[in-house]
């Protein structure tokens, strides 16, 4: 929603200022300057990147329009499923504990879960180290060094999509002057027309610099910026994993250990003491009673 009402206001501002200095909005719609520069723009991002990039950015976009960062009810379902799997840790034998591990598809830990478990990544990733821990050989700093350098795998794969963009709003501007280059050659070709269609044929050349300009700096480049705004908060998830899996490691009670969890979250979006141990207790209830 907020993409829109942004992308309102700046057209609003851009056509309405145009407007009330006389301009007329009709010299502006020129579609085959707009069929080069997009046509081009998609073209180099096709080549540019993969097509897992390729798809993944559409789904990044997705995310941006629907502003999906992690909320408070996601960040109390992290530290839940982490609090019931520690518990089942330190009193359950090594086959129980697999078998939630092993396939938390099928585990009654993970279904109580339901947004945690439809993150896939998030979801293996609890598990793999989860099972690490089970085995007993790893030291906690081992531990620690392996999950940042698989955060930071994570990380740079989320954003590939947001380099593509960027990289593609960069190259907006050019392209733009590309389709105005094509405008003043097709109008150098009728020099001996009269003034008013000359001047109409540059002023729709013109049209292209300010398209490919717009396109870069009002559309693309603040799109992808949302993109890596949301991508980012959704990669402190993980962190608060490996801090709580971390604090359980070096002997913390899992009460304890997810408290270093919730304080990895920005305090603007961290959810209280009380609503965590709530949250925890609820979901201790229902695994009693199922």
């Amino acid at each position: 929603m907020g993409i829109l009402i942004g992308m309102v206001v700046t057209l609003g501002c851009v056509l309405g200022g145009f407007m009330a200095m006389g301009g007329h909005i009709e010299v502006l719609v020129q579609p085959w300057e707009v069929v080069i520069i997009c046509g081009a723009a998609l073209g180099t991002f096709l080549v540019a990147n993969p097509m897992k990039t390729v798809k993944d950015t559409g789904k990044a976009m997705l995310e941006a329009f629907k502003q999906a960062v992690p909320k408070e009810k996601d960040y109390l379902e992290v530290l839940g499923v982490l609090h019931s799997l520690m518990r089942e840790l330190r009193t359950k034998s090594r086959s129980e504990v697999e078998a939630h591990i092993d396939n938390p598809n099928e585990s009654a830990i993970f279904q109580a879960f339901p947004l945690v478990l439809k993150d896939h990544d998030l979801t293996n990733f609890i598990c793999d180290y989860c099972r690490i821990i089970i085995i007993g050989n790893a030291r906690p700093h081992e531990i620690e060094a392996l999950m940042d350098e698989e955060i930071h795998t994570i990380k740079h794969d989320k954003l590939k999509s947001y380099h593509a963009l960027v990289a593609v709003g960069d190259g907006f501007p050019a392209i733009g002057i590309v389709a105005a280059v094509l405008g003043v050659v097709k109008a150098m070709g009728a020099l001996d027309q009269s003034p008013e269609i000359l001047g109409g044929l540059i002023g729709a050349a013109l049209v292209g610099t300010f398209l490919g300009i717009f396109m870069s700096y009002c559309v693309v480049g603040p799109i992808a910026a949302k993109i890596k705004i949301v991508r980012e908060k959704r990669n402190r998830l993980y962190i608060i994993v490996k801090q709580t899996l971390l604090a359980y490691m070096n002997g913390a009670l899992p009460q304890v250990a997810i408290e270093f969890g919730r304080k990895t979250i920005s305090a603007y979006d961290r959810p209280s003491i009380d609503a965590v141990e709530q949250s925890t207790m609820n979901a201790g209830g229902e695994k009693k009673a199922a």
